[in-house]
């Protein structure tokens, strides 16, 4: 058996692990269920695939993320190893083909969402595999508590019975002790390991400026950390006109957002990790396989809808230990309208219930039909025949894909539809003569039946795999053989794929969400919250917010934060002062905001108080960003 840092040599060019990279494989390798939090940028993969590429058989990984699968199954083949990933826009015949492929081909790794992982067909393949190992990636997915809850993530457990001597690996950048311990009980594990790295972070300084010309407090910024940049911001135009901004005064800048078609994506994320570019203007679509160790600023031009969130998008920066900064810039309107983006536009059942019947309708399902079937799909097309507000249908859109009532793929893809109009003999004659297309032909007729009948819908990425040709000069043949008289083709863009993934109930289907739509809807207010109180310049140190809210709280005030270097300003705080803060919080715990108003202290002088007191080990600060009593 080889030993695992032979494979880290072999497959990944590295010669030592990072932080408990080693021990978490050993574990593994040991057949001990587990549970590792890595911080973003910390090699969770790497966790589960060493460990399964020296066991015999395969590796079931679930995950909810298409691209982040597509991702990994790519780099993976580039390396040599065998991974496919059963995504979205597979016929029946392409699933059973690639499972039995698992089964029989050697395979080392086979990706999958919870909601495929739901299929018989799917079940009783993996039944037959003899699998290695279980990885579920976005564990805290599983948990209600968890920033991101899918209820199918709930289901994972399918497996621990289809092979229940086989062990599992959860993997998560951030999760609470409470998501720790749901995330064991989901995923039924057996008194698991946990591996949990600090998520201090030394060398970053996190900062939050008040501003409210973000633009110009940006360039200053950037012209005084020239290193490379991320600029989160809250819409895909935005990163269109920040992009275009910076381009127009000097400094060298592209943009992503998941609009973007792939060739587009690779090209921005290209240029900019070959510091062609020093910034990357960003949506939090931008995130998912970043390991660009010289990041310097990630500076956010909105506020986050939750710390886990930040801290993974913040920590994007500083990875090769050098001085870095994560900035927020903040001004009065901020907490406004990131109540009204994250809070008032979240729909309710009644809403949901509506939009649900609305797709419905869209794609002329009707009641107890539409399960499994694939449709694409044109957002703003969709919005303008009903009349629905946009940032209320997309996210009832996106409650609908995290409790699998749909699959809903963001991207820009070529939708189409063909049919054969010329008989079986012609057809014949015609491709003998152009070898390329008479491939494009046969992949057709082998995937698709009904296509000399009617126009049949057909999806150009899928031929084109099949083909081993771009989807391009898929796209370029269909043309030509329409234009020869032999297809009738219809080509246009869509900008997501849904997938049915229940019969149509209607009132029913979401009736039985309801319940963890309300609760979500309630983290969620919580969660904004805690940004709320982490972003306010109260001289308590930003990294032990942080790391407070993620229950470290033997930390020591960083010294580089925005509140340190405003706090070291302050005057020495009277024990007069402490005794009547600590008096006020014998009654519980207060928010600095309610202790700023019992105690009548201004807000410096409150600042100045609170952190003379945490230096002493007096008091503490909860998750939730409050201060209590700290008890000896």
């Amino acid at each position: 058996m080889k030993h695992p840092i032979e494979l880290l040599e072999h497959y990944w060019n590295f010669s030592e692990f990072r932080p408990q990279q080693e021990e978490i494989i050993e574990a593994v390798l040991a057949n001990e269920d587990c549970i590792a939090l890595l911080p973003t940028g910390g090699g969770k993969s790497i966790c589960f695939q060493i460990p399964a590429l020296i066991k015999e058989g395969i590796c079931i990984v679930v995950s909810p993320l298409i691209a982040l699968m597509q991702d990994q199954v790519t780099n993976l083949k580039e390396k040599g190893i065998k991974a496919m990933a059963l995504t979205s826009g597979f016929t029946y015949n392409d699933i059973d083909r690639m499972l039995d492929n698992c089964v029989y081909g050697n395979y080392k790794f086979l990706y999958l969402s919870p909601e495929r992982l739901q299929q018989d067909i799917v079940q009783e393949r993996i039944k037959q595999m003899n699998v290695n190992l279980i990885a579920v990636d976005e564990a805290h997915c599983v948990s209600q508590w968890g920033h991101d809850f899918r209820p199918a993530y709930r289901d994972i457990k399918v497996l621990r019975t289809l092979h229940p001597n086989v062990n599992v690996i959860g993997l998560t950048a951030s999760a609470t002790a409470k998501v720790v311990k749901d995330i064991s009980t989901q995923l039924d594990c057996i008194a698991p390991k946990i591996f949990k790295t600090s998520f201090q972070r030394p060398n970053l300084a996190y900062l939050t400026l008040e501003c409210e010309d973000k633009n110009f407090k940006t360039v200053q910024i950037l012209k005084k950390y020239s290193g490379s940049s991320i600029i989160y911001v809250r819409n895909r135009k935005a990163t269109i006109e920040i992009s275009e901004y910076l381009n127009n005064i000097g400094i060298t800048s592209g943009y992503y957002h998941g609009g973007l078609n792939a060739k587009e994506k690779d090209t921005q994320f290209e240029r900019w990790s070959a510091n062609q570019n020093q910034v990357m203007v960003a949506t939090n679509a931008f995130g998912m396989g970043i390991d660009k160790a010289n990041v310097q600023t990630v500076i956010h031009h909105n506020l986050p809808e939750s710390l886990e969130s930040y801290y993974q998008e913040a920590g994007r920066a500083g990875r090769n230990n050098d001085s870095a900064y994560a900035v927020i810039l903040r001004s009065t309107s901020d907490e406004l309208d990131s109540k009204n983006q994250f809070v008032k536009s979240l729909p309710d059942p009644s809403f949901l219930i509506n939009v649900y019947k609305r797709l419905c309708n869209y794609f002329q399902i009707s009641y107890g039909e539409g399960v499994n079937t694939v449709h694409n799909f044109n957002f703003k097309l969709f919005c303008s025949a009903y009349n629905l507000p946009s940032i209320l249908t997309y996210n009832g859109l996106k409650i609908l894909d995290r409790t699998s009532i749909i699959s809903m793929e963001e991207r820009f893809k070529n939708t189409a539809f063909l049919q054969i109009i010329i008989g079986n003999d012609a057809l014949f004659n015609y491709i003998e003569k152009h070898p390329t297309q008479a491939l494009i032909i046969k992949v057709i007729l082998r995937s698709y039946e009904g296509v000399f009948d009617h126009l049949t819908e057909i999806f150009t990425q899928t031929i084109a795999v099949k083909t081993n040709l771009s989807e391009e000069e898929v796209i370029k043949h269909l043309n030509a053989l329409s234009n020869a008289g032999i297809v009738e083709f219809e080509s246009s863009k869509t900008d997501a794929q849904i997938t049915f993934i229940e019969p149509r109930e209607d009132e029913k289907t979401i009736h039985r969400i309801s319940k963890i739509v309300i609760q979500q809807q309630n983290l969620k207010k919580t969660q904004l919250q805690a940004v709320f109180e982490y972003v306010k310049n109260d001289g308590i140190c930003k990294s032990q917010k942080l790391l407070s809210y993620f229950e470290e709280t033997n930390s020591e005030p960083c010294g580089i934060c925005s509140s340190c270097l405003e706090r070291s300003k302050k005057s020495v705080i009277s024990k007069t002062d402490l005794n009547t803060i600590l008096t006020l919080l014998k009654s519980g715990d207060l928010s600095s905001r309610k202790l700023e108003e019992l105690s009548e202290f201004n807000s410096d002088k409150l600042t100045s108080t609170l952190s003379n007191l945490l230096e002493k080990g007096l008091i503490e600060i909860t998750e939730r960003n409050t201060y209590k009593i700290k008890m000896s």
